[in-house]
């Protein structure tokens, strides 16, 4: 299926991507454990202010693919597995982030989800011709998207943790949970005011407010709660680290979350991984994968990417030739040329790149890594060239397909609606609707039951 406009008039879409039976994402419920990246949802409120990030929207976005058969040792569904750090997730006993880590302060996570403006489209006015994975083409985003992006949760107003902690501790005493008003809460605080809530409760009860809930609730809810109650950086250290303990490997896990995040939080990460694990992370990357997946992800764990907002058409040009000869132009791939390009440029200047391709090759970019290449550093490259593409789009693909067809991947659910709950949810809910014709809100209620999907859609909005 070809996209409006792109490839550029004249040049006949390339036909028979993609292969039958190789589209890019698996059926659901094969995606490895550490999910959280919170949905977007309530487009009623204003347009959050643009600052936050630097430029517009040239960041990628978590949520990879799922795996092919899934994960060794991944966990069955609702057997969330133990958190490492200790059961309050490295927190001092009065303080509410993991041990000695501060919070990055780009991403002012209790200052309201302004951050990371979006691409206000594609170079050229073109769309991208062909999306892997989905047979939806990538809508053009509203104009009211290039103006940054909004979350569906935001701080409460009048926040008080220790009345918050008080109605917790009042739901979880005595015979049974009152569920609902563990749900009003949490779903109504910014992860911010979370961690205050966690304080206070250990300096009210002398208790531990995550092990608690842990006692108290099971299965697919207690995995949700406990993401929402972890700081941003320490779930995605968490999620990077329970994806390489013990047998296999959650290889999709390492894509989302290092082919999608800034080079800040890349950085943040690497060192709350070495602070709350005590181990080095590309050291684990590289004992964990090999050959050019291994190449990518170490590439993506320096946090080195150029994120100017400028873009120069004399180097896209110039990328795009060195592309096309590094891989349809002769027999055999150099994949160092692809990893050099898509691993060090900018996501703007990725696009006009992608677009310069197209008009050279009369072929778009994300179809010739999917000939050129295959398995999981073919899902790496494809994931950075699907972000620079359009964050809100690639994340309500992953939520889909995490939902489509029989079962559902929870892991894969709870990731992204938790992780975008406060930065861009409100625009992932708009892509959502815009290519499925249906809303996010309305596929999670027919997939999932219970207060786990009360939680779920009061994160979501309606």
């Amino acid at each position: 299926m070809s996209y409006p406009g792109y490839p550029p008039t004249g040049y006949p879409p390339f036909p028979g991507y993609p292969p039958a039976g190789q589209e890019s994402f698996p059926p659901p419920g094969q995606y490895p454990y550490p999910s959280g990246f919170p949905p977007m949802g309530g487009s009623a409120y204003p347009p959050a202010p643009s600052g936050g990030y630097p430029g517009a929207g040239g960041y990628p976005v978590p949520g990879g693919y799922p795996a092919p058969g899934g994960y060794p040792g991944a966990p069955q569904p609702g057997g969330a597995p133990s958190y490492p750090g200790g059961q309050g997730f490295g927190a001092p006993p009065a303080g509410a982030g993991f041990s000695g880590y501060p919070q990055p302060p780009s991403q002012s996570y209790s200052g309201g989800p302004t951050q990371v403006p979006l691409p206000g489209g594609f170079p050229g006015g073109h769309m991208p011709s062909q999306f892997p994975g989905g047979q939806v083409p990538y809508p053009s985003q509203p104009a009211a998207m290039t103006q940054g992006t909004q979350g569906t949760i935001r701080p409460a107003a009048n926040f008080d943790p220790m009345r918050d902690a008080e109605i917790l501790r009042k739901a979880m005493k005595g015979f049974g949970t009152d569920e609902q008003a563990i749900v009003d809460v949490v779903a109504n605080r910014s992860n911010d005011q979370r961690q205050k809530i966690k304080a206070a409760f250990k300096t009210m009860y002398g208790k531990d407010l995550i092990k608690d809930l842990k006692s108290e609730l099971s299965g697919n809810m207690e995995e949700l709660i406990l993401a929402l109650f972890m700081p941003p950086t320490y779930y995605d250290a968490w999620s990077l680290r329970n994806a390489m303990q013990g047998a296999g490997t959650q290889e999709r896990v390492l894509i989302e979350i290092l082919c999608t995040r800034t080079n800040q939080e890349i950085r943040e990460i690497v060192r709350c991984y070495q602070s709350e694990f005590g181990r080095d992370l590309e050291k684990d990357i590289r004992s964990d994968t090999s050959g050019h997946f291994e190449r990518l992800l170490v590439s993506m764990c320096q946090g080195n990417r150029d994120e100017s907002q400028s873009i120069n058409h004399q180097m896209a040009q110039e990328d795009a030739q060195r592309l096309y000869q590094a891989g349809e132009g002769r027999l055999g791939t150099d994949e160092s040329c692809f990893n050099m390009i898509l691993a060090t440029r900018s996501f703007p200047q990725l696009r006009a790149t992608m677009e310069a391709y197209s008009t050279m090759a009369n072929r778009d970019l994300l179809s010739s890594v999917g000939r050129e290449f295959s398995g999981y550093v073919e899902s790496g490259l494809k994931t950075i060239l699907q972000c620079a593409l359009s964050r809100p789009a690639f994340f309500a693909e992953r939520l889909y397909y995490s939902m489509k067809g029989a079962g559902t991947d929870d892991s894969t659910l709870v990731r992204i609606v938790v992780t975008r709950s406060e930065i861009d949810l409100v625009q992932i809910k708009q892509m959502f609707t815009q290519m499925y014709q249906k809303t996010l809100a309305t596929m999670i209620a027919s997939d999932t039951s219970g207060d786990y999907q009360k939680l779920l859609l009061a994160i979501v909005g309606q």
